[in-house]
């Protein structure tokens, strides 16, 4: 029982399995009981590395903490937790407290001041865990001190007059610290009173070990008034060893919280990036380049036989122009530089220039052109420098050239790879009452050749592995035109056809993309539409809109193939930008979802090098769906991991790890889930990405 509602099995085997490939990175701070860095019960303004995941379990009075936190950018923290009310561990939980927690810093600590972070724990999840804080910390030698300030489930001990309060009169509102509604925006850093808390934590001669001290300002407010509950006293004294291993590394902490409870955590973390890295290329250049005409039919054929795809191939006077059709396992930069490398390897002497413009499907990229010269140098002996090689580089956008010349020697373009198997893990920690729901699929994707040289077609078959939505029936009220709150009758076929599909793209010189598409479009959904992209070179923001009809489908029929009368317009205006500095991408959209509703979805995205993909997202609709506290809800979330697992060893390259929190069975705020979209078939050709991964251009 313990293990079905705190470890999210599947997530900490994935875990386990891509640590075991990567090497550990020393992270010397830790984490609190309920996940977030800090000392034993209160935050600090300390930050993992970009791109750390972390998985743990935090046991205190009364109290068992779930968590599973990633650090999106180097300012920013989210976490997923699932609090259970726990009065004897031998017995089911009594209650459970589910909350998605954030932290964002503020100020990175100078020699005089100290580093500033603001969060917020359940900034959407139960009340009885809400609370908000603004916490400082300073650095002495080994010793590293915390001060904050609290709100909510922080601010019921040591308390001061709320200082928003002169701000606005909103923020000394009356707040409640339990009930059976969710926290809102309205409720952030309200409340007349706020608590002050603060702590040290003393890193020991002894590798690892370190000692942690704190005054927390919870005063179990909501626990006292709702059972017999004996508060301890707000200070503790604890223990924190982290211990690195080839694995992960492993963080384990015991405290005593006043003099007659104890509290303890484990957990496990890892840097996304270090799971897996593209294997070194090991292709060199010829010292001495070959004699004779360069061939671009016989570049493009050995280039096949290595694994490299290019196409529509040419050569104008002393320039090879190429097409690459790149694969989502490696940046766009590293298999740029090795289908240069093999071009400079079988072009003649007289070649100068190598430009080569990636693809995906028929989806084009800028061209970018490469001083052949500059890249010997470069591989050969180090001399050139990546930023020396993007200086001379030229990219632009420029349609290849074999669109125009009947001569150059054309091949078979490709999507990112012809076949795809996904491990696809879906959970939901917002199941109060049943704990965690689950679903765990396998998924097998297909993409056939193209046919008359701009139509391309996929499908794919789903594997119901194992799940637990038959509780989804005691959660959601019945609805006579469901659009996701009949999930688990779709989960409940062990084998469906997930999609089936026909699409139409196609690039233009200025940065628009366009694509229609047509057929099964997702497990739950057949349908047909259209959508346009313009992604400007030399911008960090894009512009799109798109339509579809969409057709529900039967999950009582054979393989999911009926469809019913139950049939939608949908249609959606999108934006996005590109911050600087930060390798993170804001994503928005406004228009119809799948109920009828309107409303606005706000989103981010994070992509690594490796391949991996972070996203999430906050949709708001002009319709409210039944919650799980009894009340009802306008808003719907997600967040997403997509972790290719090409390059591990022993694991072929279209293999591949989806896992996602979200709730089951909503209605409202709904899209339809794409085989393919705009946006990402051209982020890996887009200029961000090729500034964020260009040092891979060298070996």
């Amino acid at each position: 029982m313990f293990a079905r509602i705190f470890t999210l099995t599947a997530l900490l085997t994935l875990t386990a399995t891509y640590s075991a490939f990567a090497q550990s990175t020393a992270t010397p701070y830790s984490s609190t009981t309920t996940g977030q860095t800090g000392l034993n019960t209160i935050p600090s303004a300390r930050m993992d590395e970009t791109g750390t995941i972390k998985t743990g379990l935090g046991v205190t009075d009364s109290y068992w903490h779930g968590f599973i936190g990633l650090q999106i950018t180097n300012n920013f923290n989210i976490s997923l937790r699932q609090t259970a009310e726990i009065s004897n561990p031998a017995q089911d939980p009594d209650r459970f407290y589910p909350g998605i927690d954030g932290k964002f810093l503020l100020a990175k600590e100078t020699a005089y001041a100290p580093a500033l972070a603001v969060g917020i724990q359940s900034a959407t999840g139960h009340a009885r865990m809400g609370g908000e804080y603004l916490t400082a910390s300073k650095r002495y030698k080994n010793f590293d001190f915390t001060l904050g300030l609290g709100w909510g489930r922080y601010g019921s001990a040591f308390q001061l007059d709320n200082p928003l309060g002169a701000v606005a009169s909103h923020f000394d509102k009356d707040r409640n610290l339990d009930g059976e509604m969710p926290v809102e925006p309205s409720d952030w850093f309200t409340g007349e009173k706020i608590g002050l808390f603060g702590g040290v934590e003393y890193f020991t001669p002894i590798d690892g070990l370190s000692l942690k001290a704190d005054l927390g300002a919870d005063h179990y407010e909501a626990e006292k008034a709702t059972f017999a509950y004996d508060a301890p006293a707000p200070w503790s004294i604890g223990a924190n060893y982290n211990w690195q291993t080839r694995f992960a590394d492993i963080n384990t902490s015991i405290a005593a919280q006043g003099t007659e409870r104890i509290m303890a955590r484990l957990s496990l973390s890892q840097n996304i990036k270090n799971w897996f890295k593209p294997e070194p290329d090991t292709k060199t250049l010829r010292p001495d380049r070959p004699f004779g005409p360069s061939s671009p039919l016989a570049i493009q054929n050995t280039a096949k036989a290595n694994n490299i795809n290019l196409h529509d191939t040419s050569q104008h006077g002393n320039e090879i122009t190429s097409v690459l059709s790149i694969t989502p396992n490696h940046s766009t930069p590293a298999q740029i530089r090795t289908a240069a490398i093999h071009i400079a390897n079988a072009a003649g002497p007289e070649i100068e220039t190598i430009s080569i413009t990636p693809a995906i499907q028929n989806i084009e990229g800028p061209q970018i052109s490469l001083n052949r010269t500059g890249l010997e140098q470069a591989v050969t002996n180090n001399q050139k420098s990546a930023e020396e090689i993007w200086h001379a580089a030229e990219i632009k956008n420029k349609q290849s050239r074999c669109l125009h010349d009947q001569t150059c020697k054309k091949g078979q373009r490709t999507g990112f790879v012809p076949f795809r198997l996904i491990l696809d893990e879906q959970f939901s920690l917002a199941e109060e009452d049943y704990g965690v729901l689950h679903r765990t699929s396998l998924i097998t994707k297909i993409r056939t050749p193209r046919k008359f040289g701009f139509m391309d077609s996929g499908f794919s078959l789903r594997l119901n592995l194992t799940d637990n939505l038959d509780r989804m029936e005691k959660l959601r009220p019945q609805s006579p035109l469901p659009v996701r709150s009949n999930e688990n009758e779709f989960a409940h076929r062990f084998a469906s056809l997930d999609e089936a599909y026909t699409a139409v793209s196609h690039s233009f010189n200025n940065g628009i993309h366009i694509m229609s598409m047509a057929g099964y479009l997702e497990e739950m959904y057949a349908g047909a539409g259209a959508e346009i992209l313009y992604r400007p070179l030399n911008k960090r923001f894009t512009l799109g809109a798109e339509t579809y009809i969409a057709t529900k489908r039967d999950p009582d029929s054979s393989f999911n193939l009926g469809l019913t009368a139950d049939q939608v317009l949908t249609g959606f205006l999108t934006a996005s930008y590109d911050i600087p500095n930060h390798d993170i991408t804001l994503t928005g959209k406004a228009g119809r979802f799948l109920a009828e509703d309107t409303g606005a979805q706000i989103g981010f995205e994070k992509n690594f090098s490796n391949g991996a993909k972070l996203a999430g997202h906050v949709t708001l609709s002009n319709t409210a769906d039944y919650d799980l506290f009894g009340g009802a809800t306008d808003a719907d979330h997600r967040i997403s991991l997509t972790l290719p697992l090409g390059g591990i060893k022993y694991i072929p390259d279209f293999a591949e790890a989806a896992i996602t929190q979200r709730p089951f069975g909503r209605d409202i705020g709904q899209s339809l889930n794409k085989p393919q979209s705009l946006y990402d078939m051209t982020e890996p050709l887009s200029m961000p990405h090729l500034i964020r991964n260009w040092d891979d251009i060298t070996p």
